[in-house]
């Protein structure tokens, strides 16, 4: 049975089968091989962890492989939101951007966090939005880590839908405001800001 290859990038390859998906960790030639091997197994076992604890926001775990480096997880039948975003009625846009900012607000209320929040890792399903990817998350109860995810997010908005970037995230943090614990992570959020601003001003000859 051959198995569509819907997306490969420099990490993994993602194979469709049927209502499944299957997360393939692909080896780095310019590593060890040893050293390759720890490192895809820690990852794969790591992501499917955080998916697993993600329960009910992330595609349901099937089954782990960490000696193919596989894991197989349900298939999110929907949009991306990031083809979706700028057409999107503006009523629609900020229910979803205020769920959005909900679902952030329990992963890391669970101390999940997901290190690559965009708008390509978010699925708007029929029941409602899911987020993939887990590949650059940790467990981090960390209010320094929390901010950073959400100002990845931040600048994801400003990079790929500039037109609504700062009222879609001002949505997405009154979604967040419903999680306990949200007032450290906005306080550290607007310290990461700017140092991010600053760095922006910086000019480097």
């Amino acid at each position: 049975m051959t198995m569509d290859i819907i997306a490969q990038g420099a990490e993994a390859i993602l194979r469709k089968d049927g209502k499944v998906l299957l997360k393939e960790r692909i080896p780095k030639s310019y590593r060890i091989p040893a050293i390759d091997d720890k490192l895809r197994k820690l990852r794969t076992r790591s992501e499917a962890r955080l998916l697993q604890k993600a329960v009910g926001i992330a595609p349901k775990v099937l089954d782990v492989d960490d000696t193919k480096m596989l894991i197989t997880m349900e298939y999110l039948q929907g949009d991306v939101l990031k083809h979706i975003f700028d057409t999107l009625p503006e009523n629609k846009r900020i229910k979803l951007l205020h769920e959005l900012g909900t679902k952030i607000g329990w992963l890391h209320e669970h101390d999940i966090i997901h290190g690559d929040l965009t708008t390509t890792n978010i699925i708007l399903t029929a029941d409602g939005l899911k987020l993939v990817d887990f590949g650059l998350g940790m467990i981090s109860k960390k209010p320094e880590d929390k901010a950073v995810d959400l100002h990845l997010l931040h600048q994801a908005l400003h990079s790929r839908h500039y037109r609504h970037s700062e009222e879609a995230f001002k949505q997405v943090l009154e979604g967040y405001k419903t999680s306990q614990g949200h007032q450290n992570v906005l306080k550290q959020l607007e310290k990461v800001e700017k140092r991010g601003r600053h760095k922006q001003k910086t000019v480097v000859f």
